[in-house]
């Protein structure tokens, strides 16, 4: 027999299994009531925002098909609605600490960073810049809010930060700009720095599927609220770090593939339009090509001294640009020339005789024609 499915929204939901029926569960949370007969509450927003952000991630369907698309629209429009309702309520202030804010205001803390990560659930490639500019800003503030609450121990990221007007520039140059050497000392630690991140993330999930149960039913305390919220906030602490890190290579690479094509369009508009060529035969004179011409009249011909003339007047020869020897250089590489010639026989007749000399050697012995010491 078939599993029993339920559809809502867009989207059909097996409901044959545990996972399943919880995955059917955060997608009814993300609908809207049919009718509503007053305004939904902040909570109401952020959980229908944040349910919309787990069926996206939970769904096997391509990111870009329409009822996913359709869920990532729904769910901003939620936590964007419920971010202007938490700033009209004033719910943070940069003077007080963490401790003085309720364990049910925690989780609104939480909504920059779920904006970020709908942002980049959105696909249009002629806007993916944007989307991730903007989901930049949003895990930025995210994390600005942490460090003024003390929520982790963590260190900000630096981000470059650049107009609209210098973007273009700045691209152009990025893609140009040589890589600086690595720091094989920065990268050890931060290659320790993610592994120490990434086993806190999982320490943190582990709990928070242990608790979520009895907090989402309500029949959990306040303390425990409390730390599933803090929880919470850790985990997204870790996935907004290396989301931002992401996210700053992806920038550099899409700046540079924008600087590319404006240099590409500026460098194919500067081109001269080149006149069409003609095919020609080239024939020793202008009689024969009178005489025998092509074969078949279309075809125009020329003489040499003709094609020539004319690449002369365009400044087409090979030999044209190239500058030429002057009088006194031409006298000077010519007594050069004798100078290497004069060496040369110089040479054979030092060769010549040393042989000579080594004849005479061979039939001669050693003190031949010296009579002086006669005896």
């Amino acid at each position: 027999a078939l599993p029993i499915c339920r559809v809502v929204g867009l989207l059909i939901c097996p409901v044959s299994s545990d996972r399943g029926r919880g995955t059917c569960r955060r997608m009814a949370a993300a609908e809207p009531p049919l009718e509503e007969t007053e305004p939904p509450r902040l909570a109401e927003l952020l959980q229908a925002g944040w349910a919309a952000l787990e069926v996206v991630e939970e769904s096997r369907e391509p990111m870009g098909s329409a009822p996913l698309q359709q869920q990532v629209k729904r769910g901003l429009a939620l936590l964007e609605r419920a971010t202007r309702m938490a700033s009209e309520l004033q719910l943070f202030s940069s003077n007080e600490d963490l401790e003085e804010i309720t364990s049910a205001d925690l989780k609104y803390l939480l909504l920059p960073a779920l904006l970020g990560a709908l942002t980049l659930k959105q696909v249009n490639s002629s806007k993916r810049l944007e989307y991730v500019q903007s989901a930049r800003v949003y895990f930025l503030d995210f994390l600005k809010r942490c460090k003024e609450y003390n929520v982790a121990s963590f260190e900000l990221p630096k981000v470059k930060e650049s107009s609209s007007e210098t973007a273009a520039e700045e691209s152009m140059n990025d893609a140009v700009r040589a890589l600086p050497q690595p720091n094989l000392v920065a990268m050890a630690t931060h290659r320790q720095v993610k592994i120490e991140r990434y086993t806190q993330k999982k320490e943190a999930e582990a709990r928070l599927a242990a608790m979520r149960e009895a907090v989402e039913s309500g029949k959990a305390e306040d303390e425990q609220v409390r730390e599933y919220y803090l929880l919470q906030l850790r985990r997204w602490i870790s996935i907004s770090l290396d989301e931002l890190e992401s996210l700053e290579q992806e920038v550099e690479i899409l700046k540079g593939r924008e600087g590319m094509k404006q240099l590409a369009l500026s460098s194919r508009g500067s081109r001269r339009a080149r006149p069409p060529m003609q095919p020609f035969i080239l024939t020793r004179d202008a009689v024969q090509a009178k005489v025998f011409g092509a074969g078949y009249p279309s075809l125009p011909t020329m003489t040499v001294d003709e094609w020539y003339d004319q690449h002369r007047m365009r400044g087409a020869l090979p030999d044209q640009g190239i500058p030429r020897r002057t009088a006194a250089e031409n006298k000077e590489q010519e007594k050069e020339n004798q100078e290497e010639q004069r060496e040369e026989q110089d040479d054979d007749e030092s060769v010549l005789r040393a042989r000579a000399w080594d004849d005479w050697k061979d039939d001669h012995r050693r003190g031949y024609g010296n009579r002086k010491n006669m005896g």
